[in-house]
């Protein structure tokens, strides 16, 4: 596709090239994403620094939500459906646990995000905030974004934002039209599997963890004082590595206490909230055919 497009730029057929990639479409797309990242990207910030488990929370009920949506577009659900879920429930389970816990650094890793972030963004019920979720990202690339609109942007800055603008304006061309006939000759597997990718995937974000970051030092370029003085009082963890940058692993809450309580509460609000939202689209959609 990418390589139709860059030859319809090559003999000037603008407006052919424009067609060919949905043009109004992406950059209507792009344009909303712009406005959402840089609206909200110190909100975003300050709740992952220091409100990590609040924003965990947040997320699943989010994710949760979406994916019951997605599963009522499937129709019908028949056997090879079903099977498609779980295939793709049984796949994002496995694969949220075999990415790692510290994102790579590389600018090719970080393309890469900006791919399938991107790719994301098209799909229905899922969001490529999530996808750098899962693959480690979200919080740098928020971060840089924080960082241009506050004007502390420096050349590390630009560097990011740049290397994941390309990965993203590559995942645009390359699967736009990919997904378009996905869904066209095969919705119903499609958005099954993508139902199915959104369950498993909620092992990322559940909001009850464990901090283990003492115990996997060895991932980090700290000096080796620093890992010293770590691994005799754990507690400097805090003082050395964000909180986004450190190793978490799910567990059960043993007591109901007020943090369990906060962390319940906004899973039901944010389902309630997508749900709602849902309803008044539902809404307004009726009430537009009624007056037609």
């Amino acid at each position: 596709m990418i390589c139709i497009w860059v030859a319809l730029l090559r003999q000037r057929q603008f407006a052919a090239a424009a067609g060919h990639v949905d043009l109004r479409f992406l950059i209507t797309l792009g344009g909303g994403i712009l406005c959402g990242a840089v609206g909200l990207a110190r909100v975003m910030r300050y709740m992952l620094n220091y409100h990590f488990g609040e924003t965990w929370s947040v997320f699943f009920g989010l994710i949760l939500a979406s994916s019951i949506l997605v599963a009522q577009l499937v129709k019908p659900w028949r056997f090879i459906t079903v099977l498609t879920a779980l295939a793709g429930a049984a796949f994002a389970y496995w694969l949220v646990g075999q990415l790692p816990q510290v994102a790579p650094a590389g600018h090719g890793y970080l393309f890469f995000c900006g791919v399938i972030g991107i790719s994301a963004m098209i799909l229905p019920g899922i969001s490529g905030s999530f996808i750098l979720v899962l693959m480690g990202k979200y919080a740098d690339v928020i971060g840089a974004v924080s960082q241009l609109t506050d004007g502390t942007a420096d050349r590390t800055t630009w560097t990011t934002l740049f290397v994941f603008a390309c990965g993203c304006a590559v995942g645009l061309l390359a699967f736009s039209k990919l997904l378009r006939w996905l869904l066209a000759h095969f919705e119903a597997a499609t958005l099954a599997a993508l139902c199915g990718f959104l369950f498993g995937s909620l092992r990322k974000i559940w909001p009850f963890k464990q901090d283990v970051t003492a115990q996997f030092l060895d991932v980090y370029r700290l000096p080796p004082e620093t890992v010293a003085a770590i691994r005799e009082n754990p507690e400097l963890v805090a003082q050395h590595i964000k909180v986004t940058r450190r190793i978490y692993v799910n567990v059960w809450p043993q007591t109901f206490d007020a943090e369990v309580a906060t962390y319940l509460g906004l899973v039901v609000a944010a389902i309630l909230l997508v749900f709602g939202l849902h309803w008044l689209v539902l809404v307004r959609r009726m009430a537009r055919h009624a007056t037609d």
